[in-house]
């Protein structure tokens, strides 16, 4: 069985490496001229491995201990990263109506890589503005919940820090 500090460095791993894919995929949205299906599902593959790699500590690690170390180093800690999630939730609802759109369009099943996806609907700016805020308030909250977990890291394993 692995030892607290093993699991506690693996989950801080995982958590580290999730942020090259958060970069990469706001890369691939600012380096696209239009934003056709195809940049937009590339962008939503890079993103998810992010999130996955993100979430799984979280969920399997975090969450569960939480209870057991509630102190106010780890209630801030917790606090950005539910604001993390619940600016992620925001971010996700303007998806879904882009998706719906985007199936309207018939776009899934007969998908035009030079589509601008702003063209489709009268409400795609709104959506694209909500589906930002979400983005930049979810990366926002992630850095300040990632960078406190990584001073309760150092705090909590000192020989590993020193």
């Amino acid at each position: 069985m692995l030892s607290e500090l093993a699991v506690a460095t693996i989950a801080l791993a995982l958590v580290t490496a999730s942020f090259p894919f958060y970069c990469y995929g706001a890369w691939i949205m600012i380096d696209a001229d239009v934003v056709t299906w195809e940049v937009l599902t590339f962008h939503l593959k890079i993103i998810l491995i992010g999130l996955t790699l993100n979430t799984i500590p979280v969920v399997t690690w975090m969450v569960p201990r939480v209870a057991d170390q509630i102190g106010g180093h780890v209630a801030v800690h917790a606090f950005f990263g539910l604001q993390a999630y619940a600016m992620l939730f925001v971010g996700l609802t303007a998806i879904v109506r882009i998706f719906q759109v985007k199936l309207a369009h018939d776009l899934y099943g007969n998908p035009d890589p030079d589509m601008d996806i702003g063209d489709l609907h009268e409400n795609m700016p709104a959506w694209r503005r909500r589906l930002r805020v979400g983005v930049f308030g979810y990366v926002f909250f992630w850095i300040l919940a990632y960078l406190l977990g990584v001073v309760r890291y150092a705090l909590r394993y000192p020989v590993i820090a020193s």
